[in-house]
């Protein structure tokens, strides 16, 4: 089954709760390579990406045990330091075993990380960051081998506040001599979480979410369990699909600190919002209206990974929206799709201007990567009749199952 189909015009309604952290849980299963003992992980997301990355540990020598959303790694015994082609190109956050596997082994050779063509997501900031801290790259027919005889700390400055590259310095200087200073942090709130994970590990670490972080290296990390934080674009997703479909919707298990950019935004599209300790409820009655401009940018700007979900919302507001996509030169490829439901929408460069149109119609699209993927499951929850997408393989790299929650708040959705 590689497809999901949506028969539209159902008004959502209900509760759901939201699964962990894709990106938070991923750098967490690289870091478990630096303890030397197991690490258990709670509220593990059950996706394809965390399947892959516990295929790449298992590869290398850590035993992997998993109870649906616990899993426990044992990294006492490292044998490899190179990996299969086949989990490490399917996913780009095969790239954070780099200063994880540098900091435990000294060592490593990977393929180039892939994942979703939303852009060329380069590495050489992650090259030239570890570079600072006594690491040499070589490149090789298929991949990089990355070499360092003893990481060293000092002063690492990101010319842009990268999420990967910078958890990527912090999991080589875990381990490393002396102190690391890294400058131009992000300051994304899967950076926290990694830093507190390795600080209960026993790890030396200060500014985690602000733009200067430093650690001071220690001989070694203990052994640690650890619960995975909730996911905030999930989270996003679900509570646009009650905008969509002008329904009310109830996250448990939510965010909600990670995600005020986003309120903001659908409260002005005209979403009613109320707000606990890790819940949301949203009234998307009223939620119809267009927002005049909105520009992705790092935390705690608006998401880039929720800009094609609110894309798809947009094509049923009223009047005309403008987004300015910042961080992927490649997160439009959605527009394809939608324009074969028949949305209004045009693109001038890096911007895409959404004019609403009185309802999509339902037919076959083709997901193209994860967020697009999930987006067009937004559009056939808001069009009328039948709408097919195809390659939810891409979706299932970051949703544990979207059918599952859509269908528990009322979508008449399935896969097929």
């Amino acid at each position: 089954m590689d497809a999901i189909r949506i028969c539209g015009g159902n008004t959502l309604c209900g509760e759901v709760s939201i699964q962990g952290s894709k990106n938070g849980t991923l750098p967490l299963l690289a870091a478990s390579v630096l303890v030397k003992g197991k690490t258990v992980l709670r509220n593990c997301p059950e996706i394809t990406d965390v399947d892959h990355m516990l295929k790449l540990l298992e590869y290398v020598g850590c035993k992997i045990t998993r109870n649906r959303r616990t899993v426990e790694i044992d990294a006492s015994y490292i044998r490899r330091t190179d990996f299969p082609s086949e989990h490490a190109v399917v996913m780009r956050s095969s790239i954070m075993l780099l200063g994880a596997m540098l900091g435990r082994m000294g060592e490593i050779s990977t393929y180039y990380p892939g994942g979703c063509v939303i852009g060329e997501r380069p590495i050489d900031m992650h090259m030239g960051a570890l570079s600072q801290m006594g690491v040499s790259f070589t490149e090789t027919e298929s991949g990089l081998r990355a070499v360092s005889t003893g990481l060293h700390g000092g002063l690492v400055k990101l010319d842009f506040p990268s999420v990967g590259a910078t958890e990527n310095v912090i999991l080589a200087a875990v381990l490393a001599k002396g102190e690391t200073v890294v400058e131009g942090c992000a300051k994304e709130p899967e950076i926290v979480e990694l830093c507190n994970f390795l600080i209960q590990a026993g790890a030396k670490i200060t500014g985690a979410g602000e733009s200067i972080i430093r650690i001071v290296g220690v001989e070694s990390l203990k052994e640690i369990c650890y619960r995975i934080m909730p996911d905030r674009i999930v989270a996003g997703t679900y509570l646009l699909a009650a905008v969509m479909t002008r329904g009310i919707v109830v996250l448990n298990d939510a965010p909600v600190s990670q995600m005020q950019e986003l309120f903001r935004i659908l409260q002005q599209m005209g979403a009613d919002i109320a707000l606990a300790d890790q819940w949301v409820c949203l009234n998307g009655e009223h939620a119809g209206k267009a927002v005049p401009n909105i520009k992705t940018s790092v935390y705690p700007g608006f998401p880039t990974d929720l800009q094609s979900a609110f894309m798809a919302a947009f094509t049923v507001a009223k009047g005309c929206s403008i987004i300015e996509e910042t961080i992927f030169e490649s997160r439009f490829k959605i527009v394809s799709e939608l324009s074969k439901m028949g949305a209004d929408v045009n693109i001038i460069g890096n911007r895409a201007m959404i004019c609403g149109v009185d309802s999509l119609t339902g037919c076959p699209v083709n997901a193209m990567e994860l967020r697009g993927g999930a987006a067009l499951v937004l559009a056939g929850l808001a069009a009328s009749g039948t709408t097919i997408v195809e390659n939810k393989h891409f979706i299932d790299r970051g949703y544990e199952d979207i059918c599952r929650d859509l269908g528990a708040l009322g979508a008449n959705i399935r896969y097929v």
